[in-house]
């Protein structure tokens, strides 16, 4: 059993909640299929002019924030008392995405009910749920004229139906405010609750991404309030009563998992109807995270993309940086593209 660290945390509006971090490098994770135990790296910031096995390679680098986009949507965002995933994530594309004028949403507050091992949002109890947060998100996405919202949350368990009404109301205000804006939504997995997935559809999102993250074998370690099969299914049975909506999901590598699982997954994903696969390197946000196994080479990420389109999928993202939300509006168009048939998005 992993070792817990429990400390008192003061959000922004005065809130007092604890933190809940394991110390996961006390926790074994299984092995390879092949026996061969996984050596990691260890933890250390980038220093400046360090490269090689412990320092991120030249390809991993983002430029630092800033630009007129980038502190527009920060005013925007805080003046409006919004959360970011962009921010509570740590995105190494944050600099990029909002002089863009592109941003995720993260709803139901920024305290998750889960403790996934490689996440940097803050694990603990959560506040009061904020019931007028879906017409301040949807004030912010007209402020910014947004052309394609995208909406995440924290893991809500404490509620009944994990927070899907508030993303069903988000959506709907979304659409009323800004007409024409596309809404995709990154969901936590609602414990595959099919009446809370079936009224966040009913507010017709153009997009639903449920995340599968890793390989099942290191689900202990990376997701272990999440099931694999679980998150499958809610994927297929959202494909099952939106089938013109487009499903997407992403996983990271670098957690120790290897080639043969990593296309296991995209299988999987492919035989549950997925249409949109995002791929990236995990990066250890700190020392209390789970270590990484190793950095990807830009090649190993074009060889997963090449596959992933010979399995099938609409479109694939992948690369170092690759998020869920990165290039979000292009992933969709690319996708719808090659529904209506032009067969162009499997070009290498």
């Amino acid at each position: 059993m992993a070792r817990r660290q429990i400390s008192l945390k003061v959000l922004e509006n005065g809130a007092r909640t604890f933190e809940v971090r394991h110390r996961w490098e006390d926790r074994p994770v299984a092995p390879p299929p092949a026996g061969a135990p996984t050596e990691y790296l260890p933890f250390r910031q980038r220093e400046k002019g360090i490269g090689g096995a412990h320092g991120r390679p030249d390809w991993l680098r983002a430029k630092a924030p800033a630009g007129e986009g980038y502190r527009d949507i920060k005013e925007t965002m805080r003046g409006l008392g919004l959360h970011t995933v962009c921010e509570e994530a740590m995105c190494p594309n944050i600099g990029e995405c909002w002089n863009n004028r592109t941003a995720t949403f993260m709803i139901l507050g920024n305290v998750c009910t889960r403790s996934c091992g490689f996440c940097a949002v803050l694990t603990g109890k959560p506040a009061e749920l904020d019931r007028d947060e879906p017409y301040r998100v949807a004030d912010a996405a007209k402020k910014m004229d947004l052309k394609h919202a995208v909406i995440t949350s924290v893991n809500r368990d404490e509620l009944k139906d994990g927070g899907a009404s508030i993303f069903a109301e988000t959506i709907r205000e979304i659409k009323v405010q800004v007409p024409g804006c596309a809404v995709e939504v990154l969901t936590p997995d609602f414990k595959g609750d099919r009446e809370a997935l079936q009224t966040l559809i009913a507010a017709k999102p153009d997009t639903f991404n449920h995340n599968i993250e890793t390989v099942p074998r290191l689900y202990p370690a990376v997701r272990p309030q999440a099931k694999y099969v679980r998150s499958l299914e809610v994927l297929r049975y959202v494909k099952e009563i939106n089938p013109e909506g487009l499903t997407k999901s992403g996983f990271m590598v670098g957690l120790g998992e290897t080639e043969e699982e990593l296309h296991q997954i995209m299988r999987d994903l492919r035989e549950h109807e997925v249409d949109i696969l995002t791929i990236g390197q995990y990066l250890r946000p700190s020392e209390n995270h789970l270590p990484m196994s190793r950095y990807y080479a830009p090649k190993e990420f074009a060889d997963l993309r090449k596959y992933g389109f010979s399995l099938g999928f609409k479109h694939v993202e992948s690369g170092p940086l690759v998020r869920s939300s990165y290039h979000a509006h292009e992933q969709t168009d690319d996708a719808r593209k090659s529904v209506v048939g032009s067969g162009a998005a499997g070009a290498i």
